[in-house]
C-alpha cells in the first residue's frame, strides 16, 4: 500500500534525506519534503513543526526526521500531543517503536548510523504494524496534556 510520507530535518541530515527519498520512491510511497533544501546550516524546528502538523492533520501517514543526533528533531516533534516520534539507531528499535509504541515519526541520527542501517530502519518502520493489545492502553496514556 502506498503511503504519504513527510520527510525533513536539518543540514546534518540533508544527505541522508535524499538517499531515504530514493528508498521511499522505490517502495512506491509519495514523499512530501519539508526541507532543508541544502546542507547549509538551518534551525531544525523550522522544518520539524510543519512536518509534525502534516502528520497530526493526517496529510501525511508517517514522518521521517533526520538530523545529526536525532535528539533535536525528536524533542521538537514530540511537543505535539498526537506525535509519537521515536529516536532509533538500530533496526530493532524502529520495529519496536511501531509494534509497541505506535510511533508515527521515525527520527534518525545521521552522524551515528550508516546509510544501510538508515535505509533498513525506514523499510522496517514503514513495514511494521502496531500490535495493539496490551500496548494500546499504554500508548493511550502518553498524551497527558
Amino acid at each position: 500500500m502506498a503511503l504519504n510520507i513527510a520527510i525533513g530535518g536539518d543540514h546534518a541530515g540533508y544527505t541522508y534525506k535524499g538517499m531515504i527519498k530514493e528508498v521511499l520512491a522505490a517502495l512506491g510511497h509519495q514523499v512530501q519534503d519539508f526541507g532543508p533544501d541544502s546542507d547549509a546550516s538551518v534551525d531544525y524546528p523550522d522544518h520539524v513543526h510543519p512536518l509534525a502538523k502534516a502528520v497530526v492533520s493526517k496529510e501525511a501517514d508517517f514522518g521521517i526526521l533526520i538530523c545529526g543526533s536525532g535528539n533535536g528533531v525528536a524533542m521538537t516533534a514530540n511537543k505535539y500531543q498526537e506525535i509519537r516520534a521515536a529516536l532509533c539507531w538500530e533496526v530493532e528499535l524502529a520495529k519496536l517503536a511501531r509494534e509497541h509504541n505506535n510511533a508515527n515519526v521515525l527520527c534518525i541520527p545521521a552522524r551515528f548510523v550508516s546509510e544501510e542501517v538508515a535505509k533498513e530502519m525506514v523499510r522496517t518502520f514503514l513495514g511494521t504494524a502496531f500490535e495493539g493489545g496490551r500496548h494500546l492502553n499504554r500508548v493511550n496514556k502518553i498524551a497527558a496534556c
